[in-house]
């Protein structure tokens, strides 16, 4: 992270110009948020509080609701308080904690994603063996290297992300820090075609 001396703070992409749409963009967020916030806290309540949804498949999905609150508390937060107190400033430490959650949470989700598809695969081609591949301590084993593997990828891609020289203002033109928009800024010759092979595999 050597350039986080140079650029202590980026830009966000504002939402509105008047004062009347950032407060109406404001309380738009905030509704949308405190929906979701509600609808994953019932899934998660439901599924901690009720013995007969202790199967596999709400264990991944009270995993994947926790993925969903932590992708929403990540980066809506900083957007209303954009909007509230008319800034666009995110610190450099800032916006590399968010990448990183960001990426984290996201990655989760797809990890778990996938394993909810081999769990419904098992249900309905294996039935007979449902519960022995399925079992407490194999849900339990691939839930946590699902989020380790999150964990890892969101990581390397940050430090890999932050570890470029920036060279070309601190203007993202997002809502949130990214990396597409970080990696325009660096110093880098950076082509369409290694973008795509930067975002998929960490160097």
């Amino acid at each position: 992270m050597s350039n986080s001396s140079s650029i202590s703070h980026f830009l966000l992409l504002p939402l509105a110009d008047t004062r009347q749409l950032q407060l109406l963009h404001f309380c738009l967020f905030l509704g949308i948020s405190l929906a979701a916030l509600l609808g994953n806290g019932l899934i998660i309540s439901a599924v901690a509080c009720g013995h007969h949804l202790h199967t596999p498949m709400f264990f991944f999905l009270l995993n994947l609701a926790l993925t969903d609150l932590g992708s929403i508390l990540t980066t809506v937060p900083k957007v209303m308080h954009n909007s509230l107190w008319d800034t666009r400033n995110i610190s450099y430490t800032g916006c590399a904690a968010q990448l990183f959650f960001f990426m984290f949470f996201m990655s989760a989700e797809y990890f778990l994603l996938t394993i909810m598809c081999y769990d419904r695969y098992v249900s309905i081609c294996k039935p007979l063996h449902y519960r022995t591949l399925l079992g407490s301590r194999a849900c339990a084993h691939m839930a946590a290297t699902a989020w380790a593997s999150a964990f890892l990828y969101s990581l390397l891609h940050t430090a890999n992300t932050f570890s470029l020289p920036l060279c070309h203002g601190n203007a993202l033109g997002q809502l949130f820090c990214e990396i597409p928009p970080i990696l325009k800024l660096s110093c880098s010759n950076l082509t369409s075609e290694n973008l795509g092979f930067w975002l998929l595999v960490p160097l």
